[in-house]
């Protein structure tokens, strides 16, 4: 369950900026990582792609696929507000992630031209904790390659951090964004409430490399149109109906609409939803274009965790009574949702908030509904109640509205029953890949401290 950021929102400051259109090409045996915004957490420092360092300022680094072979014809441009021979170009933040990979294919195939901008850190995380994706994924480099030789379209890649403003103004020269879609945070809040030090890196990639987005925007494509993935988790379980974005509000005698109050719960919720599923038309055209799957207690959501379990045999992990109420949606209406937000952007100086999901489930019903569609497919699926990690209210009122995609034309994808079996059999497919060590959850809110934790396998 997210929200949907939306605005074409110019900021009312006047920048300066020496950044020049810098860029040379990225080929497929090279590695750009900024490692300056992770030099200050000792917990990320082993985890640096080795570089050779430029004698002179940072540039970034472009990537273009050329296919192997034979191509596809490129096809016309039919997307929204924009003419054949000129696409709409459509920046990708975070594009190598879970819901930004299935964004870019999706959008490029709907003929828009798409970037993707990623300092590559979540598969550094892997590395870190000891995880991997149920799915085995390919290099970032050869999914671009992969999509071209397939559809003969191509995405462009400027790998590098938006945290570092001079490569984020460099990439936004060069490829010149009429949206910028960022899914560019780190989303978990198990990670961010392993230690301190996590917990600073959340609060710093998160806020600073938006600040710099809006900032790149102010400066160098001032029209543009900003699609920003939230979560719908800083809002908490008020026991009020959770609005799109706004409340009115009457207080002593007088009435405003305010923005929604949030109620994090956790140092990544201060920063800033659960979507479940891996599959999507395009990721479904080559193994090498296959999204990730994170099954884990870290990165791993309610829906996908309950899955892979089911598949190995492993008790469903309920955290504790289970009545934890969210909103979810599939990963094919991420990028429907994403897609809307572009095609219908908000006026000038307009700030819309979508909240981004088609069901409410609490933890309990997620459990059996998985363990009824295991059942039904011959597997042994059992829950067991799992003392709560998280400091989160386990029995709640919660009713979110969601019309604003809805009105926008969002065609969802409820969870049915052929989609909890398509997603369990897929499970039950890559089975031999489950690591059962990374289950159980292993951070714990209350036990959160200074001294950063080794996460070893």
């Amino acid at each position: 369950m997210a929200h949907l950021l939306s605005a074409s929102c110019p900021l009312a400051v006047s920048l300066t900026s020496s950044s020049k259109n810098s860029v040379k090409p990225f080929g497929l045996n090279q590695t750009f990582f900024n490692p300056q915004p992770l030099s200050n957490h000792p917990s990320l420092k082993a985890l640096h792609f080795q570089e050779k360092k430029p004698k002179r300022r940072r540039r970034s680094c472009v990537f273009l696929a050329t296919a192997t072979s034979q191509q596809a014809p490129p096809e016309t441009s039919t997307n929204n507000n924009t003419s054949p021979s000129k696409p709409k170009r459509v920046m990708v933040i975070g594009g190598d992630g879970y819901c930004g990979w299935a964004t870019a294919l999706h959008l490029s195939k709907k003929n828009y031209q798409v970037a993707v901008v990623d300092n590559l850190v979540r598969r550094l995380f892997d590395h870190q904790l000891g995880l991997e994706s149920l799915t085995p994924i390919a290099s970032i480099h050869d999914r671009i390659s992969r999509w071209k030789a397939l559809t003969g379209k191509t995405i462009e890649l400027y790998v590098g951090d938006i945290c570092d403003f001079e490569f984020l103004a460099d990439s936004f020269n060069s490829f010149e964004p009429d949206s910028v879609v960022h899914f560019g945070e780190q989303r978990s809040a198990p990670y961010s409430m392993i230690d301190r030090s996590r917990a600073v890196f959340t609060q710093h990639n998160n806020v600073i490399g938006t600040l710099n987005v809006l900032f790149a925007i102010k400066e160098f494509r001032e029209e543009c149109h900003l699609v920003k993935l939230g979560t719908m988790g800083e809002y908490g379980t008020p026991n009020i109906d959770i609005e799109e974005g706004y409340i009115t509000i009457t207080h002593n005698g007088r009435t405003d609409t305010l923005p929604y109050p949030k109620q994090a719960s956790s140092f990544y919720h201060l920063s800033k939803g659960v979507v479940y599923g891996v599959k999507t038309d395009e990721t479904e055209m080559h193994e090498e274009l296959r999204n990730r799957l994170d099954y884990d207690a870290v990165f791993g959501t309610a829906l996908n965790r309950f899955c892979v379990q089911a598949a190995v045999g492993h008790p469903l992990t309920v955290y504790g009574k289970g009545g934890q109420t969210r909103g979810y949606l599939d990963i094919r209406d991420t990028v429907q949702c994403v897609e809307l937000a572009i095609a219908n952007p908000a006026k000038a100086g307009e700030f819309r908030v979508f909240n981004q999901f088609t069901e409410q489930f609490s933890v309990n019903e997620l459990a059996s509904l998985v363990t009824k569609a295991g059942l039904k497919l011959g597997l042994d699926v059992t829950k067991m109640t799992v003392p709560n990690p998280r400091v989160e209210a386990e029995e709640h009122y919660y009713n979110a509205k969601h019309t604003k995609l809805m009105e926008l034309g969002l065609e969802p994808h409820y969870l049915s029953e052929s989609l909890l079996d398509s997603l369990l059999n897929f499970a039950v497919q890559f089975k031999d890949r489950v690591d059962k060590k990374q289950i159980m959850p292993s951070v714990s809110w209350k036990k959160i401290g200074v001294k950063t934790k080794s996460m070893n396998p």
